[in-house]
């Protein structure tokens, strides 16, 4: 049988340092016009919790940058935004 999520298998063997770098290229494509819902998701995928993604996100993206993802969001994505940004 396959795995549910091969990416998710892959990422977890991945070092913190190679978990970064590759959040690190989905805030340049956020920045490119990524949507912030895929940003934060896969973040996510990748980090392999909330909570790091959260620590990584922060690191690579002002304060002043991640309250402007979220606030120009609406409805349930402006949730997920604020979840992880802020």
């Amino acid at each position: 049988m396959f795995a549910k999520d091969l990416g998710a298998s892959i990422y977890a063997t991945w070092t913190d340092e190679q978990r970064s770098e590759e959040i690190g290229r989905l805030v340049e494509g956020y920045r490119q016009g990524l949507p912030i819902g895929i940003l934060c998701k896969m973040a996510e995928t990748v980090a392999g919790s909330n909570e790091k993604a959260r620590e990584i996100l922060a690191s690579l993206m002002t304060q002043l940058e991640r309250q402007a993802a979220v606030d120009k969001e609406t409805g349930a994505i402006k949730d997920v935004a604020k979840s992880f940004l802020l």
